[in-house]
């Protein structure tokens, strides 16, 4: 009886999702490995697609501190460096790592990859930085066990990825109360996806630790005017005093609208979404999207529908999506699973492309059977509405 109602259950919730597939016009074809090595853990992906074809995907790699000794593997790392890999079929092989960047005070974290028009990739990251032990004058020093956060910077490569420049420190954002090892309030950093805007602005929500907001973070609009080389403050995006609003993706739909897709602390990891009407110059108030996701990235479809992606740290753990309409108003369609084997909650952080008119690469973390923290992938068959 217990395994007949088991199976029935396993048969329905296929079902399920098979129609939301189906009504949402998205088909998951197979899933792809694109860097797994058990010496290391990588984490952290984002993609682009060159105009010529060819896949770029960025993560965070650092050493498996398990085959050392240690009983985990964390998100600091004083070796955590940033890496590049490259596909030129699709995604059917992948070349060796190339190194981005490697922090000369503490190790890099999520590097997040914007592709310009003009062919300019912008990508983002922020650093840790290995100290000795807290003492009470380091009060406005933000700590992840003994790690002291180092804010942000960004990379800039002008030929697809093979070389790239000096990084760029952002200004801090305006009233932020956190400082680095140096004595230094930190430049603006986050992770999640930048946009350039129509009018060839760029678009970047960071996150933002202010003595008035106790132990939460809330999330601002900075813009730059001149692709990631300098950057303005321009006005919050989200705040509450009960609520951590951290990793930010943004988008701007047809009618120009920018929509920010954030994810939440101390709302039972409920995704909320902030719009601005009005180019960046204000933002109105939060929304509940009423679903859970950590974090997200918006990709733009041919038929102007957006996919929402996002990862699932609840179980069954996994990459979940959601199609929304070109305004992204209408948030109530269907959740489509693209993955819910994940061993463990550490996973997610996916980031997409388009492959051609009718495929897109979703790419994110997961844990192996064996525990092996890869960078994954799913092609999808993405159908007309």
């Amino acid at each position: 009886m217990h395994r007949f109602f088991s199976c029935a259950l396993v048969a329905l919730l296929a079902c399920s999702s098979a129609q939301a597939e189906s009504s949402a016009g998205i088909k998951k074809l197979r899933d792809i490995v694109v860097y797994k090595n058990d010496k290391f853990y990588s984490s952290f992906p984002s993609i682009v697609r060159r105009p010529d074809g060819e896949l770029l995907v960025a993560f965070r790699r650092a050493p498996n501190r398990k085959l050392m000794g240690f009983n985990a593997v964390t998100h600091t790392d004083a070796n955590s460096y940033l890496e590049l890999v490259r596909s030129r079929d699709n995604g059917e092989t992948w070349s060796e790592p190339e190194l981005i960047f490697a922090h000369p005070f503490g190790g890099s974290q999520d590097p997040c990859m914007v592709q310009l028009r003009d062919g300019t990739i912008v990508c983002t990251s922020y650093g840790w930085c290995l100290t000795s032990s807290k003492t009470e004058k380091e009060k406005d020093l933000f700590y992840h066990g003994n790690y002291s956060f180092l804010g942000g910077f960004l990379v800039r490569s002008m030929d697809g990825g093979h070389r790239w420049e000096a990084p760029i420190e952002p200004p801090a954002t305006p009233g932020d109360s956190t400082t680095d090892v140096f004595g230094r309030v930190v430049p603006a950093y986050n992770r999640g996806a930048m946009c350039e805007g129509k009018d060839g602005r760029l678009y970047w929500v960071v996150a933002s630790k202010r003595a008035t907001d106790g132990v939460h973070t809330s999330v601002h609009l900075m813009i730059s005017p001149d692709k990631g080389k300098t950057w303005n403050y321009s006005c919050p995006v989200a705040a509450d005093p009960n609520i951590t609003f951290n990793e930010t993706s943004i988008y701007e739909t047809p009618n120009g609208d920018l929509v920010a897709f954030i994810r939440t602390e101390g709302f039972d990891d409920h995704t909320v979404v902030a719009r601005s009407t009005n180019h960046g110059k204000t933002f109105t108030k939060w929304q509940d999207a009423g679903f859970q996701g950590h974090p997200h990235y918006a990709l733009h479809l041919p038929d102007d529908r957006v996919l929402l992606i996002y990862g699932y740290r609840h179980a069954p753990f996994g990459v979940r999506a959601r199609v929304l309409d070109a305004e992204c108003k209408d948030w109530n369609g269907p959740e489509i699973v693209l993955r819910d084997d994940g061993t463990q909650g550490d996973l997610g952080y996916p980031w997409a492309t388009m492959l051609s008119k009718d495929r897109a690469l979703v790419v994110y973390y997961i844990h192996s059977q064996q525990d092996i923290c890869h960078i994954a992938g799913t092609i999808l068959e993405i159908n007309p509405h």
